[in-house]
């Protein structure tokens, strides 16, 4: 009997997410326990697996469609991959090397399309061409809009062909020529431009990429940061002087003693914690006509995956030790660049630090992350000549830059923020004080 797969609880306030890829295709046999097709939503991907061995019977909801909590998206049934076997029947028996090599399908559809067109003449059959590389839905709409599937290449995983492949297909088919240019009369002496076939060119060297649905988010809350908040960026710069002295003094030390890697962005979390004490309204949220202040300091940290930008926290970052900072930092991004964050590690979160100086950005003017109303972003490390005491000494400076919401904050106390930053930084001592 077979065994429905539905779309598992996806979290608080998460009700859908979209089909990213299939781990497994129709006809596979799977284990009790094996992934079978990755799930996106708007802050995390996670992985669905089987909950009994057999056959991936049925796939119902293809790559990039929207799915909800409890929908069905495939079935398993018994045996032990029977379902591949019969599909396998159903292709050319000149595909002879299909056997050994399955994704050959992909390889050369215009062989296939061709093998194909010799078999019979009523164009039923050249339909059925692409089944193994589509699901039920996918053959569905083919058969709808008579779109033969060996002429669909296909973008899926393993050479499969997805729904946006075959809506692409229709589209192209049902673009209007325009033969207009054909008809116009020839000039005596003067050759005839030739746009179709430079565009032809053009369109042969582009590509569509479907967007995950992680970036659609990052785009829209993007967006709405801009439309909603009034934002503005004021910069400062801080001499590294004596963080970097300070880490070259005791970074061996204390990672023999912690475990834990001595870099910048603790130093700066605990700047920022200090910074926050002082100016409450930074670490605020603005909620129709109150303002709520918080009193905790969970600490965001801006982190690149190949996915986009990623926002983990680090929770309570007042209690904790230059170490435990550290620690959480190096964890939330070893688990945000495999893929692994739960939503529990994105929720919340007071305050931002972004660090674009790890690509070599030299100064920029950071995004707010709604509801907060203020970023911090550091930067590259760069020696320059600088005036202290009347006299010009290279040091390595930073520049700062701190994004805030107008609406909330004045630009007076946004500065005054930022030059406490700079205080605590450049008196590394002090930070000890104040966490």
């Amino acid at each position: 009997m077979a065994a429905e797969i539905h779309v598992p609880e996806l979290g608080e306030s998460v009700a859908d997410a979209t089909v990213g890829r299939w781990l497994k295709q129709e006809g596979e046999a799977v284990k009790s326990g094996e992934a079978l097709v990755e799930l996106e939503t708007d802050k995390i991907n996670f992985e669905v697996e089987a909950e009994q061995d057999g056959v991936l019977e049925s796939i119902s909801k293809d790559e990039g469609e929207t799915v909800n909590v409890g929908e069905v998206i495939g079935t398993i049934g018994e045996g032990a991959g029977q379902p591949e076997a019969e599909e396998q029947e159903e292709q050319p028996a000149a595909e002879e090397e299909q056997e050994e090599q399955p994704q050959a399908e992909t390889e050369q559809p215009e062989s296939e399309s061709e093998n194909s067109g010799d078999e019979t003449s009523n164009g039923h059959r050249d339909l059925e061409d692409g089944a193994g590389r589509a699901s039920p839905s996918v053959r569905k709409l083919a058969q709808e809009y008579e779109v033969d599937l060996a002429e669909v290449s296909g973008s899926g995983s393993g050479g499969r062909i997805t729904r946006d492949d075959v809506e692409r297909l229709i589209r192209d088919q049902s673009r209007p020529a325009a033969p207009e240019r054909a008809e116009e009369p020839e000039r005596d002496g003067e050759a005839q431009p030739a746009p179709a076939a430079s565009e032809d060119g053009r369109a042969a060297l582009e590509e569509r990429v479907r967007v995950s649905r992680r970036r659609q988010t990052i785009a829209q809350r993007l967006v709405e940061s801009q439309q909603t908040a009034a934002m503005l960026t004021t910069f400062n710069e801080v001499d590294m002087r004596s963080v970097m002295e300070l880490r070259k003094r005791r970074k061996e030390s204390f990672q023999e003693r912690t475990g834990a890697r001595l870099g910048f962005m603790s130093f700066f979390a605990k700047a920022a914690i200090g910074a926050l004490k002082a100016f409450p309204k930074v670490n605020a949220e603005l909620q129709d006509s109150e303002l709520l202040l918080k009193k905790y300091y969970d600490i965001g940290v801006a982190v690149s995956t190949d996915e986009g930008l990623v926002v983990p926290v680090i929770r309570d970052a007042d209690h904790k030790s230059f170490a435990e900072i550290e620690r959480g930092i190096a964890n939330l991004a070893t688990k945000a660049r495999e893929g692994k964050l739960t939503l529990e590690d994105l929720r919340g979160g007071t305050f931002t630090i972004t660090n674009g100086g790890i690509f070599g950005s030299l100064v920029s003017t950071p995004i707010l992350t709604m509801p907060q109303v203020a970023i911090l972003g550091m930067h590259k490390i760069q020696e320059r000549p600088v005036v202290i005491d009347g006299e010009v000494a290279v040091r390595p400076m930073m520049y700062l830059a701190l994004s805030y919401d107008h609406r909330v904050i004045d630009g007076a106390e946004a500065v005054s923020f930022l030059v406490r930053i700079k205080e605590l930084v450049e008196d590394p001592e002090s930070l000890l004080l104040e966490g």
